[in-house]
């Protein structure tokens, strides 16, 4: 998956939605927290502005897996254990602790099944 394409379907897990209001613009909105963004919408692509920056952002993470603690304790110990099994270190269980949020975005994706093979065509730049 593309950084866009992993952005847009963790914010999608943790209850955005694009919606298209009268003028045509999009806007993701998180009707849990009542907030509404304005998206550009490209050829390919919806390119957000205000959606949360998973991938660099640990404190963006850290909101996303209370999505993964909402779904019970097989979901988390799957994600701790995708993160531990992908990012092997010499400290073993501590690596979830330690993991960065691009990793962390990964073993989310893979833990609810959201995560999809990208080929190397789709992921180059236009």
């Amino acid at each position: 998956m593309t950084p866009e394409q992993q952005r847009i379907a963790i914010a999608r897990a943790c209850g955005w939605t694009a919606e298209q209001d009268s003028n045509g613009y999009w806007r993701a909105v998180s009707h849990e927290h009542g907030k509404a963004v304005e998206l550009w919408l490209s050829e390919r692509n919806v390119w957000s502005v205000g959606i949360p920056d998973y991938l660099n952002d640990l404190n963006a993470m850290h909101e996303a897996e209370k999505v993964l603690i909402d779904k019970g304790v097989n979901a988390w110990w799957a994600y701790v254990a995708f993160i531990n099994r992908h990012n092997p270190t010499p400290f073993g269980s501590e690596t979830a602790v330690h993991a960065t949020a691009a990793q962390k975005c990964k073993a989310f994706l893979h833990t609810l099944n959201l995560w999809q093979e990208t080929n190397a065509k789709e992921q180059t730049p236009t």
